[in-house]
């Protein structure tokens, strides 16, 4: 688990703009279809690749099939055509990025630093000063996205499996 500063000139995150033909959609904005079609894609690639259960992505209570409980709480990455990443950001007693994900065929291009940028940012004009989120140990290209803009760990769990 990381502890994660909002403030844009401690993160550097304050000059990051999306990719070029890439805009952010706010919380609460974006075309609930069009969510659903990214959020399934990035799954199913998940999944094909490391698994689902790698990811230390907040696990709610849900219809069978149905993987975005609260659209409102989802930021995106939108191209003219389509959805390319997400974040979902939650605050109940403390923020927490529950889930921060871009797309394979787009990754590497600055997508999730923008849809990171953006949340934190609000969470900041709200008047968070930090936020939380977990990465897997083994997801060396979140732990550096995170580590770079001066996320401190705080505390780590363990899983033995028998």
């Amino acid at each position: 688990e990381y502890v994660v500063p909002t403030d844009p000139r401690v993160t550097g995150l304050d000059e990051v703009r999306p990719p070029s033909g890439v805009t952010i959609v706010p919380a609460g904005q974006a075309d609930e279809a069009l969510l659903r079609a990214v959020d399934r894609a990035i799954r199913d690639e998940v999944e094909a690749s490391v698994g689902w259960q790698s990811m230390p992505a907040e696990v709610i209570a849900r219809p069978v099939g149905d993987t975005v409980v609260d659209p409102s709480k989802y930021a995106v990455a939108a191209a003219p055509d389509r959805y390319l990443g997400l974040i979902r950001v939650v605050t109940v007693i403390r923020p927490r990025v529950g889930l921060l994900a871009v797309r394979a065929g787009e990754q590497r291009r600055g997508i999730a630093r923008a849809l990171l940028a953006h949340a934190l940012g609000t969470l900041h004009r709200s008047g968070y000063a930090e936020a939380f989120t977990e990465v897997h140990e083994s997801n060396r290209p979140a732990s550096a996205l995170f580590e770079g803009i001066g996320a401190q760990p705080v505390s780590s769990n363990l899983e033995l499996v028998r």
